[in-house]
């Protein structure tokens, strides 16, 4: 079974409970800092799209993607570090427990600015210890100062920081594997 195969299969067995509080707690969280046309990057199965409609979602999983057109969702398939929009396209973009995977993000973080609109919004959410732990495919680990270091290299002006599933917690952390530290940028001039 290939590594997109096993993905794919993970996320159509996730909790009921998981799926709860991503509905109900998660997503209405984000989607107060998402503005105007959004995309999510490495939609997965389409959480993001179900709840907030107009999104757009792009991933490297064909599964996923295919996945989502069945749903009626808006997805598209992209190479890595590469985004099949044209420039300008949006004014918010979620990277979504995405960036961890990826060893060298510079690339993709230049292609998300192309493509968001002048004064734009990213939204990052990277997992805490314990969910950082729990995934061989994770690359990097970001505490909320690597994180808005990375991301402010790379063109973006951070605004705000908040931690799900409540506050920031180390306890929480170190033992909750969707803790997650969720960091607001805006697109620099």
């Amino acid at each position: 079974m290939s590594s997109h195969d096993q993905y794919f299969d993970y996320l159509m067995h996730r909790s009921r409970l998981g799926e709860i509080y991503r509905k109900y707690w998660l997503y209405p969280r984000l989607s107060k800092y998402m503005i105007g046309t959004a995309l999510d990057i490495g939609c997965g199965i389409g959480d993001m799209l179900a709840f907030r409609p107009g999104t757009v979602g792009v991933d490297v999983n064909a599964h996923t993607v295919e996945y989502c057109r069945q749903r009626g969702f808006e997805a598209h398939l992209m190479q890595p570090d590469v985004l099949p929009f044209e420039s300008g396209k949006f004014d918010s973009v979620l990277l979504d427990n995405v960036l961890e995977h990826i060893a060298q993000p510079e690339a993709l973080l230049q292609d998300v600015r192309r493509v968001m609109v002048l004064d734009g919004r990213l939204l990052v959410g990277v997992p805490g210890i314990r969910g950082w732990e729990s995934d061989t495919d994770h690359k990097v680990f970001y505490d909320e100062e690597k994180l808005q270091e990375c991301i402010e290299r790379n063109g973006f002006t951070h605004v705000k920081t908040i931690h799900a599933p409540l506050w920031r917690s180390a306890w929480l952390a170190a033992h909750v594997r969707q803790y997650c530290i969720y960091s607001i940028f805006q697109q620099a001039h």
